[in-house]
């Protein structure tokens, strides 16, 4: 399993497709706009701790419940 993967499809799937628009997430979660579009490549990037947090601080979330979000998010699949 690629974790970086696992997490930009959570986040995509998650938060970013629920958004207005790619732009209008960067704008609401200090990030740039081309950081948005990398993470909602099918295939991921390896996404900086740091830009996890600024976007888990946006979001009001703390990281540890992001990785719990994404562990339950994959449960089903490893069943």
């Amino acid at each position: 399993m690629d974790i970086n993967r696992t997490i930009c499809n959570y986040i995509a799937k998650e938060w970013v497709a629920k958004a207005k628009s790619k732009r209008a997430f960067a704008i609401d979660h200090n990030i740039d706009e081309k950081i948005v579009r990398k993470i909602s490549q099918p295939k991921g990037y390896n996404i900086p701790i740091k830009t996890l947090y600024k976007i888990c601080e946006a979001r009001g979330v703390k990281l540890s419940q992001l990785f719990k979000s994404i562990d339950e998010y994959l449960k089903p699949n490893l069943d």
